[in-house]
C-alpha cells in the first residue's frame, strides 16, 4: 500500500460567513445535530489534547457529555494522565472530526473541575456496570493483565449486588468543563481550498475571521 496515493475529494458542503453566524456555540450545536441525524459513528467523540509538565503533548478520545453556558463537559479519572496534566496546566484543546460530513471543529480553552454535586449527578446517571468500572479502574496505571481487571470487576459487582450497597462516586472520578477562547470550523472543499472560520473570544464577544486553508 502506498500511503501517499490515498486521496479523497471534498465536495459535500460549504461554509459561508452568512451561514455561520456570529455565535460559534450556536453553529457547533447545529453541526453536532447534523452529525447525529446523519448517523455519524460516535458523534460526541472528541480528541482531548493536554500538555505534561515536561512539555509533551498527549491526545486521546473522550466523549462530550454536555454543554453548559458555552462550556463543553466531559468526565474522567482525576488521577489519570489527562487528569494530572490538567492539574498542572489547565488548558486544553478539543477536536471533533466528522469524516462523513467532511467537517471538523477545534476548541481551545481553559479547563476547570466541575462541582462535586454535578459529578455526583452524572455518575449516578451512568449504567450500573459503567459505575462499577469506574470504581475498579486505576486509569493509566500498569496492571499485570486483563484477568486482574475482570476478577476485580466480578468481585466488586457480586459484593455490591449481594449486600445491596449504595454506590457512591469515587473522589478520584468526576467532571471537567472547557471554557473556549478559540473555536475553529473546517469544512472540506474541492481542490483542497477548504473553508476555515475561526472565532476568538474578546471579552464577552467573539471575533470571526476566515483563515487560508
Amino acid at each position: 500500500m502506498k500511503i501517499s496515493a490515498i486521496r479523497k475529494d471534498y465536495i459535500k458542503d460549504r461554509l459561508s460567513e452568512h451561514e455561520a453566524g456570529e455565535d460559534p456555540l450556536a453553529l457547533f450545536g447545529k453541526w453536532l445535530d447534523d452529525a447525529v441525524k446523519s448517523g455519524v459513528c460516535e458523534p460526541t467523540a472528541m480528541v482531548l489534547s493536554t500538555i505534561s509538565h515536561e512539555g509533551y503533548p498527549s491526545s486521546r478520545v473522550v466523549l462530550l457529555k454536555g454543554l453548559d453556558n458555552g462550556r463543553l463537559l466531559f468526565y474522567t479519572n482525576y488521577t489519570s494522565n489527562k487528569g494530572r496534566h490538567l492539574s498542572e496546566n489547565p488548558r486544553a484543546s478539543l477536536l471533533f472530526f466528522w469524516g462523513e460530513l467532511e467537517r471538523q471543529v477545534r476548541f481551545e480553552g481553559n479547563v476547570t473541575q466541575l462541582p462535586a454535586k454535578d459529578s455526583d449527578e452524572y455518575f449516578l446517571s451512568r449504567p450500573y456496570e459503567s459505575r462499577i468500572g469506574a470504581l475498579v479502574s486505576r486509569q493509566s496505571t500498569v496492571i499485570a493483565g486483563r484477568e486482574e481487571l475482570d476478577r476485580e470487576f466480578a468481585r466488586l459487582f457480586n459484593r455490591m449486588k449481594a449486600n445491596q450497597e449504595e454506590m457512591r462516586r469515587p473522589e478520584y472520578w468526576g467532571g471537567y468543563a472547557l471554557d473556549p477562547v478559540s473555536v475553529e470550523f473546517w469544512q472540506g472543499r474541492a481542490n483542497r481550498l477548504h473553508d476555515r472560520l475561526r472565532y476568538s473570544k474578546a471579552n464577552v464577544n467573539w471575533i470571526r475571521e476566515r483563515l487560508s486553508p
